[in-house]
């Protein structure tokens, strides 16, 4: 409907496909989707350099996390139906990691408590549920005399806990990490924007009265899209986010008076302090009575 030459998908894990991605490729779409740590690619990737990984150099202070990035070759294949063959050909792709501390402690914690869960095995009774975690992690042994004895298979435990707290994000865009860091987290602002804006411009509900109507719709909810997306970029260049969050910035600005009498100038309320600050970190003029 508005006619875009260029267009850049950010996507969530759950697009990934091999699938998708060619289909991505042959189109010539530029895109940045999260992947699954467990994809045996991406952690051959990560070991490469994993030894090196949570060095100074690649610590990030901004947003308290380890980020790299790897050059790989992504291996493209198209079906050609003329021909009865598949078209191969080796694609540049690039792998953005990333490790954060505090979800690594949480990950393993819930992987701990997990186990813990799991020791129930102990007793001889066994639930369905758990049954790919009794084999993966535990060994169990029965005899007469000792009963049923569990031990942990430690080897298959560290193996699982060496990824916990990476996280990935693929490209075939040449980017830095934080780069791709911040429009992978920007798209997440625009779909809870998104939400919002079902409320706030009643764009839950679409009844028109004409195709035209709903294009303006539709175009009037992209402005503002734009425009809170702008806001976004300018809390994380200024350190904004460190005091608000995209929400409570609008909720300060939200109660700006603004009257207006027939006859006479508008006039604006008062603004706080914070409010100005607010507005010069956004790279905005403050309004003013006119």
């Amino acid at each position: 409907m508005l006619g875009f030459s260029k267009v850049k998908l950010v996507m969530d894990r759950g697009f990934y496909s091999q699938e998708n991605i060619n289909a991505l490729l042959k189109n010539h779409l530029k895109f940045l989707v999260s992947v699954k740590m467990s994809l045996t690619f991406v952690r051959k990737e990560l070991d490469a350099i994993y030894d090196g990984f949570r060095s100074f150099e690649h610590y990030s202070e901004k947003y308290e996390l380890y980020a790299r990035t790897v050059r790989t070759t992504w291996h493209y294949a198209s079906k050609r139906p003329y021909k009865g063959d598949a078209l191969t050909q080796s694609r540049r792709m690039y792998i953005h990691f990333y490790y954060n501390i505090d979800r690594a402690a949480e990950d393993e914690k819930a992987f701990d408590r997990k186990l813990i869960t799991c020791v129930v095995i102990g007793s001889g009774k066994r639930l369905p549920e758990h049954e790919k975690q009794y084999q993966t992690y535990f060994e169990t042994k029965t005899t007469p005399k000792r009963g049923t004895k569990v031990t942990v298979k430690e080897e298959a435990v560290n193996k699982a806990k060496r990824y916990f707290g990476y996280f990935a994000l693929m490209t075939n865009e040449t980017m830095g990490a934080i780069a791709a860091l911040e429009l992978y987290r920007n798209k997440d602002v625009v779909e809870k924007a998104f939400g919002n804006l079902k409320e706030r411009l009643n764009m839950r509900r679409t009844l028109v009265s004409s195709e035209q109507s709903l294009d303006g719709k539709l175009f009037v909810e992209f402005v503002a899209l734009i425009y809170l997306s702008y806001i976004k970029k300018q809390m994380q260049d200024t350190d904004l986010l460190k005091k608000y969050t995209l929400q409570s910035v609008l909720d300060q600005l939200d109660v700006i008076e603004y009257f207006e009498a027939p006859g006479k100038e508008p006039r604006i309320g008062e603004l706080l302090s914070k409010q100005k600050e607010i507005y010069g970190k956004l790279g905005v003029t403050p309004p003013t009575s006119l």
